[in-house]
């Protein structure tokens, strides 16, 4: 029998001590792998846009995987809680980002009891069954407070699944939006919702003109360089090279994030 090759698996690289390292699934991204930086970073430049508007806040960082997240969010806001049902996730997120006002708990999103001021969900409607139902829990946990708010945001089947798909090859999703969609399924629960899309900007957005106008996924393909070249260009990636705007075609974009206010 031929050897069949096993595939590579990824871990966090460098971390902290008594840190146990997460192996990339591609069920969630994470730091500390440079294969997996554009992804890393792209989450990344939402969390901190975030930041920047739940100062003072109580946050529940819902589905926070890694936990590096809540760890972002927990510059500003007053409170931050990181939940997460997966036991590996949850250990090493306690572990590493846990301080004075960011915590962790292992639970369900259907099932995390804990009142709040602003809900964050990153990345995550698109794997789940019962969106509706979990958005309504949202508007719920945040109904007592006087700055209510539920961010979520998820990626753009329009940019993200081959064209006229009705969803992209990845297993962990169960439905992905356009954005009349997606800003449909929030307007049904929320009495006021903006959104944004998120897009390539510096780097990137060269990187994207050269494949769309100048054909180079084609050149480096023939020079042979294409593993050097992404070797050195996606650790590189920084949240930076993304920006959210609400003011371009949302057809466009990479991810949509809403913003909800009951």
């Amino acid at each position: 029998m031929p050897d069949v090759e096993e595939p590579k698996l990824y871990l966090q690289q460098n971390q902290p001590e008594g840190v146990p390292p997460l192996a990339l699934t591609g069920e969630r991204t994470l730091p500390d792998v440079p294969e997996e930086n554009y992804w890393y970073r792209r989450h990344l430049v939402v969390y901190e846009w975030i930041r920047e508007r739940v100062g003072g806040l109580k946050v529940i960082d819902m589905a926070c995987g890694e936990g590096y997240g809540s760890m972002v969010l927990g510059g500003s806001a007053r409170e931050v809680v990181g939940v997460d049902a997966n036991p590996e996730a949850h250990e090493h997120a306690k572990a590493r980002y846990t301080t004075n006002n960011v915590r962790f708990a292992r639970d369900l999103v259907e099932t995390f009891d804990e009142p709040a001021d602003a809900v964050v969900f990153l990345q995550t409607i698109e794997h789940v069954q019962n969106p509706d139902e979990i958005l309504e829990r949202f508007k719920t946990l945040v109904g007592a407070s006087p700055s209510p708010v539920v961010i979520v945001s998820t990626p753009n089947l329009l940019t993200l699944a081959p064209e006229g798909a009705e969803k992209s090859e990845n297993p962990w999703h169960v439905k992905e939006y356009r954005p009349e969609e997606f800003l449909k399924l929030c307007r049904d629960h929320f009495g006021t919702v903006e959104l944004y899309g998120l897009f390539h900007a510096r780097r990137l957005k060269v990187h994207e003109l050269a494949i769309k106008r100048l054909g180079w996924d084609s050149i480096h393909r023939a020079l042979r360089i294409t593993k050097p070249f992404y070797d050195r260009f996606t650790p590189a990636i920084a949240a930076s090279d993304f920006v959210l705007s609400a003011d371009r075609s949302l057809d466009g974009a990479l991810d949509f994030v809403a913003v909800c206010r009951p």
